[in-house]
């Protein structure tokens, strides 16, 4: 038993050990890059005009952060991504159970859906403004549209490959299909549902800011889109910048998020 716990104990330091090293590669890898693009920048070897540089980037933050220019375009994006996101969870979750439920229903729509998902996004942006106008409804609506038919499809075919003997023992037992949908295929299904939950928080991002770039008066997409107007770089690569950070702690959330949640389950 000794033995045993000895080599758990190892074990445990074994993996510790892998990922703090792959943490601190992490960070090398992320610090000999913003090295090189300052370096390059300051000596002239790419034009600074053009590409920036993290100083550039850091003090531009820094002024519109003390002039208070730059919170509400983050408040902004960030306040339609989270509609988007939740709206498609919701949205995805009560179409796929209806899909499960009803099988020939889900025969008939699945070419459909299947080809809506495959229709560039940025392509509906344009008529979203026509039909709805330019305004925050737009910009949600855009976020869920590339979100909402690949959710549809991976939430329903997640529900599909439940376990079938689990399935069956609640029917010898006499239990219905809303016992089987609320018993075994929706709990059994939290795995996928949360993986889909991190591929979407991203989509619905990407969909805002599609929707920022032709319907937004703020947030980070119209200022992407006004600074390459002005050619105001410096003001373009800080909200990608922001963009990304905004996007790795938004998944981020959503990992803590899974581990709380299955732990419980």
């Amino acid at each position: 038993m000794n033995d045993l716990s000895i080599h758990q104990l190892a074990y445990i330091k074994q993996k510790t050990k892998y990922r703090h090293s792959v943490n601190f590669f992490r960070c090398i890898l992320f610090i000999a890059f913003l090295l090189i693009w300052q370096i390059t920048a300051s000596f002239g070897i790419i034009d600074s005009f053009i590409f920036s540089s993290p100083a550039k980037i850091a003090a531009c933050f820094y002024e519109m952060l003390k002039d208070g220019t730059i919170l509400p375009h983050i408040f902004i994006t960030l306040t339609e991504t989270f509609f988007s996101f939740l709206l498609v969870i919701f949205i995805g979750i009560l179409t796929s159970v209806l899909l499960w439920t009803k099988e020939k229903l889900a025969e008939i729509l699945e070419p459909y859906l299947v080809v809506l998902n495959s229709l560039p996004k940025s392509a509906l942006a344009p008529l979203l403004i026509v039909w709805l106008g330019a305004n925050m409804n737009t910009i949600i609506i855009a976020g869920i549209s590339v979100a909402i038919f690949g959710t549809i499809i991976s939430l329903y075919t997640g529900f599909k490959e439940v376990d079938e003997d689990k399935i069956k023992l609640i029917y010898t037992l006499g239990g219905s299909r809303q016992n089987v949908l609320l018993k075994v295929v929706l709990p059994s299904s939290i795995p996928v549902i949360i993986s889909t939950m991190k591929v979407n928080i991203g989509l619905a991002l990407v969909g805002v800011i599609i929707g920022e770039f032709l319907a937004a008066r703020k947030g980070l997409g119209y200022l992407i889109i006004y600074s390459s107007q002005v050619f105001k770089m410096d003001w373009l690569l800080m909200s990608i910048v922001l963009l990304c950070i905004m996007a790795m702690l938004l998944y981020m959330l959503l990992g803590m998020a899974e581990k709380i949640i299955m732990k419980r389950f």
